[in-house]
């Protein structure tokens, strides 16, 4: 899975190397297949999937650099693999959408996205932490190259801001990598996990980590590349963006703080339980005032994965007052299960963002207005998906946010009356867009000739709202999968590394 669409981008580049054309209709096709056998060959990873153990599974391990102990080691557990499955299931759609949005250098374009799938599968699969920090970091040069290249008017400003941000905080997570190999003796991350650490040792290693990790998230205040970057992107830029990239902050907490440094997390947990909560309710108070559309969704997902990070970080609050290990596995589970959700939610909602910018060329929601009459098939899909934003039961968006919420219920009154206003303001600034770009009379001359959905477009998003439905009305095979690791985890963390 790492290989076929690396190897994939590489025969796209050179097939634009022999055209000279910069692009193609059979180097479209070649990157589209290429990412479709790349989730065929994830699936196994689900039907193959043992979900009575949390040990690492499809496992392989090779020597990479013997000097330093560092290996080519890779596998899956509960919480890798349904992120690595989101992953090969939306790269397709990506490139689907894309197959004639996109004029300049398609075929390069494709390529980029390919590269960038084979590094994200990388990263949810290291087990070696040297590996994982190489896989991380590569990750951002395509990303870097699809803003920079095919995003807007300020794509440089986003680019160069979208860098500093994520490489920064992953200068401080290779320094914490680095200690922990020289107390280990290994990369290994499983090492790590049973590593015996000081609390200042401890406290020292979180902060670094959580650094790295929260600006991917984006927690709150770390979150200001975000929206620039969202803006400036390309559509399938910014679906990959809020669908993967965002949720490899949330895979690093719980890959590396909460089982490498239990005790920190413990001690810490209530700066980042308000950080989380500030993100909940104050962004979602910023997403109301948006005026551009992309910017409103962008706002939207950082207070949305605030949520993610709550329900990881409650386990201790639950743990102190009540000693609920139930519950304390509620509020983790929540937490993955709303990745998966807002993976399939802001995807489908900046992929119905790009349908509207093909057709009018414009972000700005006052632009809009009517597209119910012209677009109705592309409106039932919009309304579907902002109903999931919102979190309306029966849809994948509730799932997650009620387990949340539950959890801090058990934790601590006040923490549930604060993440719950996201109920309210979700459903303010979601429904607001929805009424004033669906709904209502037609608003100008550019609205009333814009075409409904065409095949490629209906397949892309109705293979998203099939995931929506699927994952909010039957969530049990997912919580089956998440449930061994979710229970080690638990146990990890509640044992003191003192």
């Amino acid at each position: 899975m790492i290989a076929l669409p690396i190897l994939g981008g590489i025969l796209v580049l050179l097939g634009d190397r022999a055209s000279g054309k910069g692009g193609g209709s059979l180097q479209r096709w070649v990157g589209l297949l290429a990412s479709v056998a790349t989730f065929v060959a994830s699936i196994p990873l689900w039907t193959r999937f043992d979900r009575t153990t949390a040990a690492m599974q499809f496992v392989e391990r090779h020597a990479w650099i013997p000097m330093f102990k560092v290996e080519y080691f890779l596998g899956v557990d509960g919480f890798s693999m349904p992120l690595i499955l989101l992953t090969t299931f939306l790269t397709p759609l990506v490139l689907i959408a894309s197959w004639d949005s996109i004029k300049l250098r398609q075929g390069q374009y494709f390529a980029t996205f390919l590269f960038l799938e084979g590094l994200m599968i990388g990263v949810f699969a290291a087990l070696d932490a040297l590996l994982f920090y190489v896989f991380w970091e590569a990750m951002l040069i395509p990303m870097f190259v699809i803003i920079g290249v095919w995003g807007g008017a300020r794509r440089v400003y986003a680019t160069v801001k979208f860098f500093l941000y994520t490489f920064l905080g992953s200068v401080l997570m290779l320094v914490a990598v680095i200690y922990l190999y020289s107390r280990a003796g290994s990369y290994s991350i499983l090492d790590f996990h049973a590593l015996p650490l000081s609390i200042t040792e401890q406290v020292w290693i979180f902060l670094a980590f959580l650094v790295a990790f929260a600006v991917k998230v984006p927690m709150w205040p770390v979150h200001t590349w975000l929206p620039d970057a969202h803006v400036e992107a390309p559509a399938g830029g910014s679906v990959i963006l809020a669908a993967i990239l965002l949720k490899m902050g949330g895979y690093g907490l719980l890959r590396f703080s909460l089982p490498v440094v239990p005790d920190a997390s413990a001690l810490l947990a209530p700066m980042v339980i308000a950080l989380s909560l500030i993100a909940i309710v104050y962004i979602g108070l910023v997403a109301m005032v948006q005026k551009d559309m992309k910017k409103l969704i962008a706002y939207s997902s950082v207070a949305h994965m605030g949520f993610v990070t709550l329900g990881i970080f409650i386990a201790w609050t639950i743990f102190g007052r009540t000693g609920d290990t139930p519950g304390i596995a509620m509020g983790i589970t929540g937490g993955m299960v709303q990745m998966i959700s807002h993976g399939f939610v802001s995807g489908a909602l900046f992929f119905c963002m790009g349908v509207l910018y093909d057709r009018l060329h414009t972000r700005e929601i006052a632009a809009y207005g009517g597209v119910v009459n012209t677009m109705p098939h592309f409106a039932a899909f919009m309304v579907l998906f902002a109903m999931a934003n919102v979190g309306l039961p029966g849809t994948s968006g509730f799932v997650g946010e009620f387990l949340v919420i539950l959890a801090s219920l058990q934790a601590n009154f006040w923490y549930s009356v604060l993440a719950a206003t996201a109920l309210i303001t979700s459903a303010g600034y979601t429904l607001w867009m929805i009424k004033r770009v669906i709904f209502g009379a037609v608003a100008n001359e550019g609205v009333a000739g814009m075409p409904d959905l065409n095949g490629r477009e209906f397949l892309v998003l109705g293979a998203i709202a099939a995931g929506v439905l699927l994952l909010g009305l039957w969530p049990a095979p997912l919580v089956e999968v998440l449930s061994a690791s979710v229970d080690n985890l638990t146990t990890q963390i509640m044992q003191s590394k003192l």
